[in-house]
């Protein structure tokens, strides 16, 4: 079956459930990618439903759906991580699930895997513009669409947005961007303390890599040949710092480890072995494989700071130098110009340990420098939690966007939060807004 000919199964559908789809959209670039094709909707989208699946050109699976009582607008998500693993058919129904409550508000919701495993903004800010193209194709050009990024999908949300914003004629394809809890501060900016971390853990704990396995350098992240598994790495940051035992079972030598690992880098004891492991895998694959073998990070010059003995950490701990052509490949493929084209709404919890607060200072200083100010509006909640907020601020979040685009008013942080308030009657969790909170560059939580 052709996307044409779904494409006319899919108005029939959209019709019969009461929606009058628009005109396709003549665009230069086509998709060629499978047809969506229905599939059973997970019970925890609302009754009625429609569900599609299907695979894009460019090896990416994908899901959409489609609620009975759809407000015309299109929610195309992009998913954070990056996952390391390949790509399954089934994968974006989790990012789905974190995400239903835009289909139980009558948004039409679609998720892609992109089309690999691993970094790689601008790769995934063209499959997310592609995912666009093929529900445009399929479906209609709905009233409205959306593009949401969820922690790296954030990144890759606001590049979609700058590489994909107008088409050929120069209008807007993106109505707004919406972006939660995003690693916003730029690629070359906000992975630096995660280098920093592998170089400051290895001077205390001298175990990754161990002295009898072959050594490196610390920012290539792992050897390729490496069978190292995550479960490994957390059993050893456990025997040198204690992190998750019981503090009576920790000896004298790990709680000092610890508390100098924690107060020099930032980070809290429970993202310490996650920090690790994306500074070991992660770093893997996009030093490796993306970058070609090159350093885009550098701690020659930093003076470290926070431990019962600075001068001996600063002399002992392993440095590195940047290359500039690495430097430049990572700010090419995942800083961001703040040149933003659409209306930008972020929310981020203030004591996020896995993407700081501060990606949203350095975001709102990016777009700044731009002139685009005008365009971005950040809100704030007392949470920690980085995956998954409280249901009703999403979706005060996107009604004041679909607000801003309908009525032309710009939305105030005390707006996002009524909104969420009328909503929180619909859902579990409340609101937990500081209306008036402002991160700085530097900021890790409050």
């Amino acid at each position: 079956m052709t996307v044409r000919s779904v494409g006319c199964l899919a108005v029939l559908v959209l019709t019969s459930m009461g929606i009058a789809p628009l005109a396709q959209a003549q665009e230069a670039r086509t998709t060629t990618a499978e047809a969506p094709v229905a599939a059973a909707c997970p019970d925890y989208v609302p009754q009625e439903t429609r569900c599609w699946s299907g695979r894009a050109a460019k090896g990416g699976y994908y899901w959409i759906a489609v609620p009975k009582d759809w407000n015309g607008a299109l929610v195309v998500h992009a998913h954070g991580g990056p996952r390391t693993s390949a790509p399954k058919a089934e994968d974006p129904l989790e990012d789905l699930e974190r995400f239903s409550m835009t289909v139980r508000e009558g948004f039409a919701w679609a998720g892609s895997t992109y089309r690999r495993g691993g970094y790689g903004v601008r790769m995934a800010a063209q499959d997310t513009d592609d995912l666009r193209r093929i529900f445009w194709e399929a479906f209609g050009k709905p009233k409205r669409t959306l593009v949401h990024g969820q922690s790296w999908g954030g990144n890759v949300a606001a590049k979609t947005a700058e590489l994909y914003g107008r088409d050929a004629e120069g209008q807007v394809v993106w109505d707004g961007v919406v972006l939660t809890n995003g690693v916003i501060g730029g690629g070359t900016r906000t992975y630096q303390f995660r280098a920093d971390l592998r170089a400051v853990y290895q001077f205390y704990c001298n175990n990754h890599p161990r002295t009898d396995e072959p050594q490196y350098p610390l920012w290539q992240g792992l050897p390729l040949d490496s069978h190292l598994t995550r479960a490994q790495l957390t059993e050893r940051v456990q025997t040198c710092t204690g992190a998750g035992l019981p503090e009576a079972r920790r000896s004298a030598e790990q709680k000092r480890n610890l508390a100098d690992i924690l107060a020099v880098t930032g980070v809290n004891e429970e993202q310490l072995a996650p920090h690790l492991a994306w500074a070991t895998f992660l770093f893997r694959d996009m030093v490796q494989r993306r970058l070609d073998g090159l350093n885009p990070f550098d701690n020659s010059q930093t003076v470290y700071q926070g431990s019962h003995d600075d001068a001996a950490l600063n002399a002992g701990v392993q440095r590195f130098a940047v290359d500039p052509m690495g430097l430049a490949r990572l700010a090419y493929d995942a800083d961001l110009s703040g040149l933003i084209v659409a209306p930008t709404l972020t929310i981020h919890a203030k004591n996020d340990a896995t993407a700081f607060v501060s990606n949203d200072a350095l975001y709102r200083e990016t777009v700044a420098a731009a002139g685009r100010s005008g365009l971005l509006v950040q809100t704030f909640t007392d949470e920690s939690e980085h995956s998954r907020l409280s249901p009703p601020e999403y979706v005060g979040l996107f009604q004041a966007m679909m607000r801003w685009l309908d009525e032309g008013v710009k939305p105030t942080p005390g707006d996002v939060a009524t909104l969420c308030q009328a909503a929180a009657s619909r859902y579990d969790d409340g609101c937990h807004f500081d209306e008036d909170f402002r991160p700085s560059i530097d900021q890790r939580a409050n």
